[in-house]
């Protein structure tokens, strides 16, 4: 089982999250963050410290976030790993709640 970054990270990219992640299964894209499900421990130290509330379980997914899943697997394969937290974009609050946001993920 593992964690998943999904919609509202995008453009908002907090990284609050990896700063507690004992595994380092997180990777950084321009505009995202995502999941390596093969490194993630289940530990759900991350759920808590994400702003946004982006990251589910895997078998808590909501079905239109469903594709999220495979799409961290993907990006973490070639993104870096990223361990210690940076600044939010400027405009991370405004992005913040706004729904289907995939359309403006940079990879």
């Amino acid at each position: 089982m593992a964690f998943v970054v999904t919609d509202n990270c995008i453009k908002c990219k907090y990284t609050d999250c990896v700063a507690v992640c004992p595994v380092d299964a997180f990777h950084e894209g321009p505009n995202f963050l995502a999941i390596n499900p093969d490194v993630c421990i289940d530990c759900e130290l991350c759920v808590p410290e994400c702003p946004a509330l982006a990251i589910y379980q895997e078998d808590a997914l909501p079905d239109d976030m469903q594709h999220y899943l495979t799409l961290n697997a993907e990006l973490a394969e070639i993104w870096p790993v990223i361990t210690e937290i940076k600044d939010a974009p400027l405009d991370a609050q405004e992005w913040d709640g706004i729904k289907n946001k995939q359309e403006y993920l940079i990879i």
